[in-house]
């Protein structure tokens, strides 16, 4: 396998010299304990997603169940994790996020055409700009609620204010029940509102934020620690474009991560480790039913090394996770630490 590049695409493209429709290019011991890995992976994602997704879906349907970690509540979703930032200062990040990712993408697709998305940083910058589109949606709707719930506390407030100066007129007979149950409602503490808990897209929102944080740090960190010494030797020049897709959705995803107050469950690993064997097994399809290059060189099943390559990228999703898991603690002892009133924890 070699590394080319024409004047006219801004994407290295290997070639492959081995025929991969060859019946005898998958029946080897290479092509076996490199399905081992995938495999072994998408039983470990599933058996963590059996045992520990079921247990939150049943923490969420009893409401008596003490809170953990792994629940996750609707504003969560669109609250920021300091109470004095406004969620409108959220939904501005967003937007401004997906604004600049979806026009990465586009210009990515009019360079290169729809082939780009045959590679795995498309693959995760798409999901990123799908989590910022569908963050700004779910923003929209918690700033029109904080907003209710703003004039509802402001009502209560004044009736309440009313009533001490005697210039507030209690209703008669039945109507003084209805009144002192609208004035205690709005002394209902904040944190009772977050009670609701998310439906579908709510849920989905945290699966794709999870699985785009390690998907983002693994798709960077192989490419400019193990893909661009390969263009480095071969004297390619990198673009613009490509540096941004390698760089700007790191950039947005961790600075959404330091102003949203979503949990971080360890065990959606699984979603993570899913979405990588996904994509393995995609290219392994075409590449039985078609002779075409590799995007990448280490998932070339005719190298000797292939089974050790593929061993590697499993394990690297381990210390990209855990990374970004360390950030959101160390996110979370800082704020604590530097902003003890109005921090809202998650844990």
């Amino acid at each position: 396998m070699h590394i080319s590049a024409g004047p006219s695409s801004n994407y290295w493209q290997p070639v492959s010299t081995v025929d991969s429709t060859n019946v005898y290019y998958w029946l080897n011991w290479r092509v076996l304990l490199c399905a081992i890995w995938v495999l072994s992976s998408m039983i470990i994602a599933s058996f963590l997603i059996w045992k520990f997704e079921g247990r939150i879906e049943r923490e969420e349907m009893d409401a008596s169940s003490p809170e953990s970690y792994s629940t996750l509540y609707m504003d969560q979703l669109w609250r920021p994790c300091l109470k004095e930032i406004h969620p409108a200062w959220l939904l501005v990040f967003r937007l401004i996020a997906f604004v600049i990712l979806l026009t990465f993408l586009i210009i990515n697709v009019i360079m290169d055409g729809g082939a780009i998305f045959y590679y795995y940083t498309q693959w995760t910058f798409m999901l990123v700009t799908i989590y910022f589109l569908l963050g700004s949606v779910l923003s929209i709707y918690g700033c029109h609620k904080y907003l209710n719930e703003v004039n509802g506390d402001n009502i209560g407030v004044r009736r309440r204010s009313d009533a001490e100066h005697g210039t507030y007129t209690a209703p008669m007979n039945s109507e003084n029940a209805n009144v002192h149950d609208m004035i205690k409602q709005s002394d209902v503490p904040e944190k009772l509102y977050k009670k609701e808990t998310p439906g579908f897209w709510g849920n989905s929102f945290q699966i794709i934020f999870q699985t785009s944080a390690g998907a983002v740090l693994l798709t960077d960190c192989v490419f400019w620690l193990i893909i661009f010494p390969f263009l480095a030797i071969k004297d390619y020049n990198l673009n613009f474009v490509l540096i941004g897709m390698h760089s700007v959705n790191a950039i947005f995803l961790l600075g959404d991560t330091a102003l949203n107050s979503l949990s971080f469950p360890w065990f959606r690993i699984a979603y993570f480790l899913l979405w990588t064997a996904i994509y393995v097994l995609f290219q392994w399809m075409i590449h039985a039913c078609v002779n075409i290059w590799w995007p990448y060189p280490f998932l070339d099943l005719s190298s000797t090394f292939a089974p050790i390559w593929y061993l590697i990228v499993a394990l690297m999703h381990i210390p990209c996770y855990a990374a970004f898991l360390l950030f959101i603690k160390m996110k979370r002892v800082l704020l604590s630490r530097w902003f003890p009133e109005t921090y809202l924890s998650t844990m």
